[in-house]
C-alpha cells in the first residue's frame, strides 16, 4: 500500500518544480516574502476600506491575516464581479472557497477573493480598484 493504487507515472516534474520553489523562496528569504506580503495587504485593505460599496471579511489588521482579502461588493454577486475583473486581467476567485458552512454563516452567497503575494506590486491593487470602480458602473443599478 498504496503503490497498488497509484495510476500511470508520478508527478515526478511538480517534485522536481517544487524544489525549485522552495529553493527561490529560501533564496528570498521567508521574513522578506512576508514583509512584502503584509505590505501589500495594508495597501490593498487601506484601498478597498476607502470604497463605500466594500464589505470586507476577516480581521483588518495584517499582522492577523495572510495576503488574502475575501469582499464583497455592494450587491454584485462575487461571479458577475469575478467575470467582468477578468475581462480587464485581474484574476480573483469568486464563490464559496470550499466553504459553504461559514457562507451561510455570514449570511452571503459567496465573496470575491484577492491575492497578493511576492509577483504582485501595489500597481496590482491599484488595477483592482479600478477594475471594481468600473464594475460599479457596469452594475450601477445593484451595486449600492
Amino acid at each position: 500500500m498504496p503503490w497498488k493504487f497509484e495510476a500511470g507515472t508520478p508527478n515526478i516534474g511538480g517534485v522536481i518544480a517544487f524544489g525549485a520553489a522552495i529553493d527561490y523562496l529560501n533564496k528570498v528569504g521567508m521574513a522578506n516574502v512576508r514583509a512584502h506580503e503584509k505590505e501589500l495587504a495594508g495597501y490593498a485593505l487601506a484601498a478597498l476600506k476607502k470604497d463605500p460599496l466594500v464589505h470586507i471579511y476577516g480581521p483588518l489588521d495584517v499582522e492577523k491575516r495572510g495576503g488574502v482579502i475575501s469582499f464583497n461588493y455592494g450587491t454584485i454577486h462575487p461571479h458577475d464581479i469575478g467575470t467582468l475583473l477578468d475581462q480587464d486581467g485581474i484574476a480573483i476567485r469568486a464563490g464559496h472557497h470550499c466553504c459553504q458552512p461559514l457562507m451561510r454563516d455570514l449570511g452571503v452567497s459567496g465573496t470575491a477573493r484577492a491575492s497578493f503575494y511576492i509577483y504582485n506590486s501595489k500597481d496590482d491593487v491599484d488595477a483592482l480598484m479600478v477594475a471594481l470602480r468600473k464594475a460599479a458602473t457596469v452594475f450601477a443599478h445593484v451595486s449600492s
